[in-house]
């Protein structure tokens, strides 16, 4: 596989900071020498400009620092495409999770139908009417069905990105109440923690990429370090308690790679500020080996 990668080191979706510091936390893990080592050729295109935080002044009324957001996806999503063009995997590092609205729109542009793998401990299913914080960061998954504000929606190239009904969210355990009645009336599916907890993550995963995957491509992988229990990835901005152990998140990877229509996958909201001894950079870099083919024996 000639692996792509692209970093986006923005924190302006985001209300904490150091996500930004993400995509060299990850590459100072060694996430190239990792993935030359399982038989990638591996290119690291750089990082997509984006504009640091407090050279700003907030815009974008209700929601924060939307003109500049819009532009670093803009950017993205033309970068995934020209590395697609080039026979290449896009692996892009966050940077706080509104970088997949360009991600997905990249890769939309380009391959007609797909399926969304959407790992993470929160929705991002709010839009403009029912945010209570007015980060971006909890919209992009609302964004990629066509649902949030229309300068986001239209990212990339006119109108919704991908039908509900090929979305998939995995390990979610904190929603907001206007986000959860939004997600009970949407096509999207659901995998809760209390599903992964009762089911195992090898069932939900399985189900995950026949749902995702039915007509389809192939997959577009997002996965929010969040997803993972705080006491096993500290670097987060947004932790949550409960969440998935160091082995599910490997035996997702593994089953993803193994599923063998893997398209792009973005790696967000690693925090340095936050973790300790880059535990969670390294960890997302041994995510990012097996989903890209590493296996144990």
């Amino acid at each position: 596989m000639q692996v792509k990668i692209i970093g986006v080191p923005v924190d302006l979706g985001a209300n904490r900071r150091g996500v930004d510091m993400g995509p060299s936390a990850i590459r100072y893990a060694l996430l190239r020498e990792k993935l030359v080592e399982i038989g990638h050729d591996v290119e690291d295109l750089g990082n997509i400009p984006a504009p640091e935080r407090d050279s700003l002044t907030r815009r974008g009324g209700s929601l924060a620092y939307l003109p500049e957001i819009l532009e670093v996806n803009e950017l993205l999503a033309a970068k995934v495409g020209e590395a697609l063009d080039a026979g290449g995997f896009p692996l892009i590092l966050g940077g706080d999770h509104s970088i997949s609205i360009g991600g997905i729109a990249g890769l939309a542009n380009r391959v007609p139908s797909f399926g969304l793998l959407w790992f993470d401990a929160h929705g991002d299913f709010n839009t403009p009417e029912t945010t209570t914080s007015g980060n971006v960061h909890g919209m992009p998954l609302a964004v990629a069905v066509g649902r949030g504000p229309g300068e986001l929606v239209q990212c990339g190239g006119s109108g919704p990105k991908i039908a509900e009904e090929k979305v998939v969210i995995i390990g979610v355990r904190d929603l907001d109440p206007q986000e959860r009645d939004l997600l009970r009336s949407s096509r999207v599916t659901v995998f809760t923690m209390q599903d992964v907890d009762e089911r195992g993550m090898q069932a939900v995963v399985k189900e995950a990429v026949a749902i995702a995957g039915a007509g389809a491509e192939g997959l577009y992988v997002s996965f929010d370090v969040d997803v993972i229990d705080p006491l096993q990835a500290p670097g987060v901005g947004t932790a949550v308690p409960g969440g998935i152990t160091y082995r599910e998140a490997h035996l997702a990877m593994e089953l993803v790679a193994q599923s063998g229509r893997f398209l792009a996958l973005d790696m967000v909201e690693v925090n340095p500020i936050l973790d300790c001894r880059n535990q969670t950079a390294e960890l997302a870099v041994e995510l990012i080996a097996s989903a890209l083919g590493k296996r144990i024996f």
